[in-house]
């Protein structure tokens, strides 16, 4: 079995995540070389800085052209949206995977009974889609029509359009086309995806097969918690029967971390990586970036604090006055280390980029300058002409952070 320190397991991580040098060119084969090797690109709409999925491949290629993903997206149709361990940016190649979730998708029994009370609704909708679409969802309201009440629990809206658009989509019947804003414009799934798309109907085995393997080769190792957490985020049934022919068939190897639990498993396509990584091949330079709360590389709170001992809890929810860092932090990676956390936010119509506070972990670098240069490649990128720092930075990096 494999043995690996705890540093040569996060150097391996963050390796496979495309953190480190050299970077990838910011154009839009690298968006696709990033995107392969992360699997997904987890969506959220809060914009205090940018959207998460612009932060995550900022984080890996530095300032790039937001214009290049949109063209990916809606012009070359190379990527989709759909579930993967949120609501994400997938991969049209990937399309067999998702498309066994939509042909098989776990609905509770109370959605199934609110979806054949509104048979009639739903094919109103689609209707209305096939003859004028792509539409955004308040060009699809109830016309005449009165479907049964969805009555959320707080966790969706309340109102039948979203819920039944969400059905829809989830289900492979419609996706969405494009966006104007943050307003998503909904069409028929056969007029979204290109011809080239792979159309193989995976058995669920399969799927599991192929899930769990993009997601440890994402991962760069990790036990069966941390891959059933990823990519298809606890859509992995019968995982442990699968890891185990997986390990027969010589596709991946078990491993162990020192000082932690459990069962890792590694990737044999990442071996000759892991040799390398091993015999000291990892960049001196110590790229320093910041990361995006919902980055891939952190999303699994409970790894990230195991492998790089970084308690991380994204704040958004908390009262103000009960939060401890901050509304939107973005953690620090500076080389194999999260060595600190940033609390941003853009003033797009004055260009400037405020820090409302910086804070550094125990045993951070004496040195501020790679915080600062990594705040300013930040800056560039949103397009900031002015860097505002408040009081509350670390007092060892003031002279830098002002």
């Amino acid at each position: 079995m494999l043995t690996l320190s705890p540093q040569l397991a996060r150097r391996l991580a963050i390796t496979r995540q495309r953190l480190t040098r050299p970077q990838l060119p910011a154009t839009p084969a690298g968006i696709m070389d990033v995107i392969r090797d992360l699997g997904c690109l987890q969506l959220d709409p809060i914009n205090v800085v940018a959207r998460s999925h612009q932060l995550v491949l900022f984080s890996r290629l530095g300032p790039y052209d937001p214009a290049h993903l949109d063209t990916l997206l809606w012009q070359e149709r190379q990527l989709f949206e759909y579930w993967a361990h949120c609501a994400s940016i997938v991969l049209t190649e990937d399309y067999p995977i998702f498309n066994r979730f939509m042909r098989h998708a776990d609905w509770s029994d109370r959605t199934q009974k609110w979806a054949a009370q509104n048979n009639k609704f739903k094919q109103y909708v689609l209707g209305q889609i096939r003859r004028h679409g792509p539409l955004p969802s308040r060009h699809l309201e109830e016309d005449g029509i009165h479907p049964a009440a969805w009555v959320s629990t707080g966790w969706t809206s309340g109102r039948n359009i979203s819920r039944m658009l969400d059905y829809l989509w989830i289900g492979g019947k419609i996706m969405v086309a494009g966006r104007e804003g943050i307003q998503k414009m909904w069409d028929l799934t056969e007029r979204c995806l290109p011809d080239w798309t792979p159309r193989d109907k995976l058995t669920e085995r399969e799927v599991v097969r192929r899930a769990a393997q993009r997601s440890i080769r994402a991962l760069g190792l990790g036990t069966a918690r941390h891959i059933n957490y990823h990519f298809t985020r606890g859509s992995y049934p019968g995982l442990k029967s699968v890891l185990a022919e997986l390990e027969a068939q010589g596709n991946i190897h078990r491993a162990q971390v020192s000082g932690q639990p459990g069962e890792w498993f590694i990737h044999d396509d990442d071996l000759p990586l892991l040799d390398q990584l091993s015999n000291g091949q990892w960049d001196a330079s110590r790229r320093t970036t910041l990361l995006s709360p919902f980055d891939n590389l952190i999303c699994d709170r409970a790894r990230t604090e195991q492998l790089f001992n970084f308690n991380f809890r994204i704040e958004i929810y908390t009262p103000k006055a009960k939060r401890k860092y901050g509304y939107y932090v973005l953690p620090i990676l500076h080389g194999d280390r999260i060595i600190g956390r940033v609390d941003p936010a853009m003033d797009r119509e004055n260009e400037r980029l405020t820090i409302n506070a910086v804070y550094a972990e125990p045993g951070a670098p004496k040195s501020g300058k790679p915080v600062a240069e990594a705040v300013e490649e930040l800056a560039t990128f949103l397009g900031a002409n002015e860097i505002n720092y408040t009081k509350n930075v670390p007092e060892a990096w003031k002279h830098r952070l002002r």
